[in-house]
């Protein structure tokens, strides 16, 4: 009777250790930088709940340095690392690095930013980046009334897209143009920098000090002023794009009561303040709670052997594979709901907004 009690004993104990999670497992997560606000939220909510279910999380942030990054994630690969979540500065230059992590079976997920031209990326977690950008086009095209001018009655505009190294910018970009185009090609929308392009719009790192400078030159270029050259709205990718250009223009003399429209991603707290000062006109809201949560999710099923939920196996092709993806949804905000959206939610408190 002994016998078959221990011999029950065992299996249950088997059983146990197979399908428990191996919670000691060493989990890396890479960010870019610490300079915007967003990747401190992302790196803190991301450490935060991968702790929560157990795992031990080596969080590093790469100074938006490319050397550095590689270096990191070298050192995470060494140091034992199981899994790696990957947020890059610039999406092709990680190939070499994560093959050493794909010969050591260490698994990759890209996290908000799609790793280029590398079969070592298992995963990729973000928003739907494209609808960003149709979000931003069809703000304007509605704040403008652009459905109901013509080109005798056009609207100025400026474009400001990120960093040319990230593929994000394919999506933001893409999709506010693809919103945008037909109102400029029938000179509705007229730019008169003429700087329609993703490379003529683009800022390195996302810099808000990039924007400003090149918000300032296409003022002084253009003569955009309260009593010169009109301009109706400049759209921008993000927050930190979005400030420069903010900074730029309150320079240049203009104030709340005749901003142009500025559009946004992120909904950092200082843009929300410029919301709430008639400067800034909307931000798309992306809760970085939602993606770690989905991460966390993708990190479980890889330590089980098992598949990790996506939803979408055809669109990110990063030039060696279509990564697996799941896409969150973002939202707009505005003066309208983002007490609803940000406060009563408890991304902010109402004293970090003041």
């Amino acid at each position: 009777m002994k016998k078959i009690l221990a011999i029950l004993l065992a299996a249950v104990t088997l059983t146990s250790a197979v399908c428990a999670k191996p919670k000691a497992t060493k989990v890396g997560v890479s960010m870019p930088t610490k300079d915007l606000q967003r990747w401190n939220q992302d790196g803190a909510n991301m450490k935060a709940q991968l702790e929560k279910a157990g795992y031990t999380v080596d969080l590093q942030y790469a100074a938006n340095d490319i050397p550095t990054q590689v270096s990191q994630i070298e050192n995470m690969v060494t140091g034992g690392c199981k899994v790696l979540v990957i947020a890059s500065i610039d999406g092709t230059a990680l190939s070499n690095v994560l093959e050493q992590a794909r010969k050591k079976k260490v698994q990759v997920i890209a996290y908000d930013r799609l790793i280029m031209n590398s079969k070592a990326v298992s995963y990729y977690a973000t928003f739907d980046n494209y609808k960003v950008g149709t979000f931003q086009g069809d703000y304007l095209v509605d704040k403008l009334g652009l459905k109901s001018r013509s080109a005798s009655d056009p609207v100025y505009m400026e474009f400001f897209t990120g960093d040319p190294g990230d593929n994000n910018i394919n999506y933001f970009f893409g999709g506010a143009m693809d919103v945008l185009k037909p109102y400029l090609d029938s000179g509705v929308i007229v730019c008169p920098s003429g700087q329609t392009a993703k490379a003529q719009a683009a800022t390195l790192n996302w810099s808000t000090e990039e924007a400003q400078k090149r918000m300032e030159n296409l003022i002084t270029s253009n003569k955009y002023g309260p009593k010169g050259q009109k301009l109706d709205a400049v759209y921008c990718s993000n927050d930190s794009t979005a400030n420069g250009v903010t900074n730029a223009l309150l320079a240049a003399g203009y104030t709340a009561a005749n901003f142009p429209i500025i559009t946004g991603q992120d909904c950092d707290i200082v843009s929300v303040k410029n919301m709430l000062k008639g400067l800034q006109s909307m931000s798309v809201f992306k809760d970085t709670r939602t993606l770690a949560s989905k991460v966390v999710e993708m990190v479980d099923a890889l330590m089980q052997g098992k598949k990790a939920p996506v939803n979408d196996t055809k669109t990110y092709d990063n030039g060696a594979l279509v990564v697996p993806s799941y896409l969150c949804e973002p939202v707009y905000g505005d003066i309208n709901n983002y007490k609803a959206l940000l406060v009563d939610s408890g991304y902010y408190t109402e004293a970090q907004l003041k």
